[in-house]
């Protein structure tokens, strides 16, 4: 089966990317994280298994973190703005502004631990049907779809709440998918993710790598 690998993202501008994580460490190092987290996923999703490769995009990524690398990494996708009012109907319009003559696997830009071989195995798992990857705090962080237009169902769950995972879950099999569970992932929302996942990232990760310049940067802060 064809598989195009969606990423919605949103351009990590200060102030406006990340607000629950600035709360606590300053708009400057949430929308640095954000903007590590998703040119870790990019990176992934480069070199999985997958036949087409999407970003649905919202904001305005000239104002955001990282701007530069980031419009590096995405000269190899094919970027789409994102459009909708809600994030239900974003994510259901971003599924069919994506698909192809296949499935659609997509993911978001908030769990860099994610890999190449996790996603890889994802999409072969389309061939025997839906994918859904549910998220510790109770949302989720992956979901494929065979029939991109059953994306739809999305548009009466309520998002970012503790049981969007669930509710999602409900939805889309009352619409007739056939789902499979993939593995679950914490994804970063809150200062208290921060550790916990980037623990989970390579060494070499651009999110762990800022999450350590920033604990640095705290420890250097709290003895002066």
């Amino acid at each position: 089966m064809i598989v195009t690998a969606l990423v919605v993202a949103k351009a990590p501008v200060p102030g406006l990317a990340k607000t629950r994580l600035a709360a606590t460490i300053g708009d400057a190092a949430a929308a640095e994280l954000a903007a590590a987290s998703l040119l870790d996923s990019l990176d992934a999703v480069s070199t999985a298994d997958v036949d087409h490769r999407v970003v649905a995009l919202t904001g305005t990524l000239a104002d955001a973190a990282r701007s530069d690398e980031l419009t590096r990494a995405l000269a190899s996708f094919t970027v789409i703005t994102q459009r909708g009012d809600g994030l239900g109907e974003r994510l259901a319009n971003a599924h069919a502004d994506a698909a192809t003559d296949g499935a659609v696997l997509q993911i978001g830009m908030d769990t860099p631990q994610v890999t190449a071989q996790i996603l890889s195995d994802a999409a072969a798992r389309l061939n025997h049907g839906d994918v859904l990857g549910s998220a510790e705090d109770g949302g989720w962080w992956a979901l494929g779809l065979r029939d991109p237009a059953m994306a739809r169902a999305l548009l009466d769950v309520p998002m970012s709440a503790p049981s969007t995972g669930t509710d999602t879950h409900a939805a889309l099999t009352a619409a007739g998918a056939s789902l499979t569970m993939l593995e679950e992932l914490r994804d970063v929302d809150f200062e208290s993710d921060l550790d916990p996942v980037s623990h989970k990232c390579a060494p070499e990760s651009r999110f762990r790598i800022a999450v350590d310049r920033i604990r640095s940067k705290q420890d250097f802060e709290s003895v002066t």
